[in-house]
């Protein structure tokens, strides 16, 4: 199944995508946590840098972006600097902003967390100051933006909206935008507010709520996947859509068809280090495929590893194709996770190329893992942000080492390899040197131990730019003497 997805994730082209709905300013102010004030029990925040960040729809748009989409915003921003920062920092995510409307008359939507980080541990998210109005937004701004969309219409595969109610998403704006998109064949996929209404949403493609939205939606509970698959049902029928696609955090998703069985398609557990901006991530997951006319069974599965990869992160940051590309794979790799087969490998070195990571690569038989080869392996690491090792295959041992090597066979090194702290990948190559492996990986640095006298494949590495490395033996261990000194042993006792 992982290869599947992973095929329809390469799939997806690159469809233009509507996201209309409530355009938030999201401000970080990071810090250290270091005492409690001695004026009042509370935590004293050292700061120590601040940034802006795209929420609300224009996060969902950024994340569409980040999955190789093209995307134009339609909301509303108002006067000042915050408005201003909010367009910028959307034109530098390279979203079309033409259906960014400007209304002097109400501020800008603005979320400042106050992220706090106690002893060098994982940063935490202290408290949230909001600077908003719900208001419905003027009749006047209302027609600018909705002519803006409907004159451009044809130019998109899917329209998404995200409802936080701040007063864009109102039956003015998206009744008109609904009927224009249905008319001419286009998904709309709507995340609704934290309300439950989706009053105004009756003929869309699916929605995606979250279990309490779902609850104040239907009035049934989420606590099982039969409640989900019954308030599923509910939604589908009074709001006369094809899908929900109901979001029930570490449970999944629950994937209810007007027409058809419902589905509870699982997630893997995952380290959550906050929830920011999951819901988003949902919703472009499934809008971007949805664009791309993948199956809804598929879309399900997609947004349950975006949205998972998501909450590994602090506030909100695009996810990448590549990414979810690498978390499948991994997730899909038979045995130890860090056991690799070389396609699945470089679909995770390209994964850490795109993220800025640095990549080590080096090779060996490593029979009889001695204290050396973890010395060796450790400064290797420090060269780079990930460390690839390379094992010589049973084969390829005997046909260097002689008849009698190696001692260990080829799999057992290769866990042995993989249980170090300090390896992130093992490969088990049969070719005679790592060539072939070397041209695929395009690694950043090769590195070497001081024994060998020549670098195997340094001008490959050195044609492409990389690095060649070459570290000192460490405490004159040597896998050869150590067999030689057991087979003595064998043969005087």
């Amino acid at each position: 199944m992982s290869q599947h997805l992973i095929d329809v994730v390469r799939r997806l082209g690159h469809p233009r995508v509507l996201v209309v709905g409530d355009l938030i300013l999201d401000r970080y102010v990071w810090g250290d946590a270091e005492r409690v004030s001695q004026e009042a029990p509370v935590i004293l925040l050292h700061e120590q840098r601040r940034e802006a960040r795209l929420g609300g729809a224009a996060n969902v748009a950024n994340m569409l972006r980040g999955l190789d989409a093209g995307v134009m915003a339609a909301g509303v921003v108002g006067g000042g600097p915050d408005g201003e920062c909010l367009r910028q920092e959307l034109e530098a995510a390279g979203i079309d902003c033409s259906a960014v409307i400007a209304d002097p008359e109400r501020p800008t939507t603005v979320k400042v967390r106050f992220i706090g980080q106690a002893q060098s541990r994982h940063p935490h998210q202290m408290l949230r100051v909001d600077k908003e109005v719900r208001t419905p937004v003027s009749g006047a701004i209302a027609g600018r933006l909705v002519a803006t969309v409907l004159e451009r219409m044809d130019e998109f595969d899917a329209v998404l909206f995200s409802d936080y109610a701040k007063g864009v998403c109102t039956h003015e704006i998206v009744r008109p935008i609904i009927e224009a998109a249905r008319k001419i064949g286009k998904p709309v996929i709507v995340d609704p507010p934290g309300s439950g209404d989706l009053s105004n949403y009756g003929g869309v493609t699916a929605v995606t709520p979250n279990r309490l939205e779902t609850m104040r939606a239907t009035g049934i509970e989420v606590r099982t996947a039969e409640n989900a698959f019954a308030a599923g049902r509910r939604l589908c029928d009074r709001l006369d859509l094809e899908h929900a696609f109901i979001t029930l955090d570490r449970d999944g998703i629950a994937l209810v068809p007007a027409v058809g069985e419902p589905r509870l398609l699982a997630t893997r557990r995952r380290e959550v280090y906050d929830i920011t901006g999951a819901g988003d991530m949902v919703l472009a997951m499934i809008g971007v495929g949805a664009a791309a006319l993948v199956d809804p069974v598929d879309l399900a599965r997609l947004a349950n590893v975006a949205g998972g990869l998501e909450v590994e992160h602090i506030g909100v940051v695009r996810v990448s194709r590549e990414e979810i590309i690498a978390d499948m794979a991994r997730a899909g790799a038979s045995g130890h996770q860090k056991l690799c087969t070389l396609d699945d490998l470089e679909v995770q070195i390209e994964a850490a190329r795109q993220s800025g990571r640095r990549v080590v690569f080096t090779n060996g038989c490593f029979d009889l893992l001695h204290p050396g080869h973890v010395q060796f392996l450790e400064q290797a690491a420090a060269c780079g942000d990930v460390l690839v090792v390379a094992v010589n295959s049973d084969d390829s041992v005997r046909k260097h080492k002689g008849p009698q090597r190696p001692i260990v066979p080829e799999r057992d090194r290769a866990v042995m390899l993989a249980a170090l702290q300090c390896v992130d990948y093992v490969l088990i190559f049969r070719e005679d040197t790592p060539h072939g492996v070397l041209e695929r990986l395009k690694p950043h640095v090769l590195v070497k131990g001081g024994t060998t006298p020549h670098v195997v494949a340094r001008e490959l590495v050195e044609s492409y730019g990389g690095e060649v490395h070459t570290l000192e033996a460490f405490g004159g261990y040597s896998t050869t003497k150590l067999v030689e000194q057991i087979y003595g042993t064998r043969q005087a006792a």
